[in-house]
């Protein structure tokens, strides 16, 4: 028989222990969720303003941009929209090209976390695929906005990685806020549509 892999623990300020390579939805909540992305900076900390451009921000603005674009929400997937980073709050945010370096162990880690939280807050484990493409869409749109607006990025080089969004999308404005605002955000934003669900 092979020798058990250890246990990759995290406790959580809510006193829930977090098995990482085995996470289970009794041990997901919310407010760990919005306090971790609320303190884990996207473009690894690179971005412009007094505070660093949280995940729970991007969240948030993810979320948004999904329900302006989609025809009619679902309120399970606009919280699928919410949560499509919930897993970093334990594992961190990674760039896409040190992601790829990791290779495909990051992505089942990231996996099984994202079926964990799913299932908490009622969620299929997986989304479904046309669901990924609309938030994967909205993760683009935010990826170039906040490119432009706060990582340094011309108009050009944004254009060239995420794709320009359509006018009425590159409208919206980011403004970093402290991490205290953003998880507060993050909760009031989760609370109504788990209302709606």
């Amino acid at each position: 028989m092979p020798p058990r892999a250890p246990r990759a623990w995290q406790r959580m300020l809510s006193g829930r222990r977090l098995d990482l390579l085995d996470p289970t939805p009794m041990d997901i909540e919310v407010e760990d969720i919005a306090h971790g992305l609320a303190f884990v900076a996207r473009w690894n900390g690179q971005t412009a303003g007094d505070y660093p451009y949280s995940v729970a921000e991007h969240s948030l603005l993810v979320a948004d941009l999904f329900a302006g674009t989609a025809r009619r929400v679902d309120p399970r997937w606009h919280l699928a929209a919410l949560l499509h980073d919930a897993p970093e709050y334990v594992i961190g945010d990674m760039i896409s090209p040190v992601k790829a370096a990791v290779g495909p162990g990051y992505k089942r880690l990231d996996d099984r976390l994202a079926a964990a939280i799913h299932l908490r807050f009622g969620l299929p484990a997986e989304v479904p695929a046309t669901v990924k493409r609309q938030i994967k869409k909205a993760d683009r749109v935010s990826a170039w906005l906040e490119a432009v607006q706060i990582a340094g990025f011309s108009e050009e080089e944004a254009d060239r990685f995420f794709g320009r969004p359509a006018p009425e999308l590159a409208a919206h404005r980011i403004a970093p806020r402290p991490p205290v605002e953003a998880r507060a955000a993050y909760l009031a934003e989760h609370a109504r549509l788990m209302a709606l669900i």
